[in-house]
C-alpha cells in the first residue's frame, strides 16, 4: 500500500526517530511539480548506490552520521549538517551509523 504524501499545509514530522529507526522505512514526504523531499533511512553500513538526478539537491543528517560521496570528493554529515549537489551531480550516500537524513530534490521541468 502507498504512503500517502503530505498535502498543501500539513505539518510533517522530521524529528529524530530514535529507537525506531530500524523499523522505519525510506519515504517519499510529499512531490509537487518543482519539489520532492524523501526521508531516508538506512542502518549501518548500507547505502544508497551512486545514481544521479537531474534537479538540485540538499542532503540534511537528522541523526547518526552518513557519508555522501559526489562528483570529486566525499562528504561525512552530522545531525544538523547540511550539503548541497548541483543538478545531476552523480552520489551516493553510506551509513556510517544507524542513520536518517531529509533529502530534497529540486525537480527540473521538461
Amino acid at each position: 500500500m502507498a504512503i500517502p504524501h503530505a498535502q498543501p499545509g500539513q505539518v510533517i514530522e522530521v524529528q529524530p526517530l530514535g529507537a525506531r529507526m530500524t523499523q522505519e522505512p525510506t519515504v517519499a514526504l510529499f512531490k509537487s511539480a518543482d519539489l520532492e523531499v524523501m526521508r531516508l533511512v538506512l542502518t549501518a553500513g548500507k547505502c544508497l548506490p551512486p545514481h544521479s538526478v537531474p534537479g538540485e539537491i540538499t542532503i540534511q543528517c537528522i541523526e547518526g552520521a552518513i557519508e555522501v560521496t559526489f562528483d570529486g570528493g566525499s562528504q561525512r554529515l552530522q545531525p544538523g549538517q547540511m550539503l548541497y549537489l548541483a543538478r545531476g551531480a552523480s552520489h551516493g550516500v553510506q551509513a556510517l551509523q544507524d542513520s536518517s537524513a531529509l533529502v530534497t530534490v529540486a525537480l527540473r521541468k521538461p
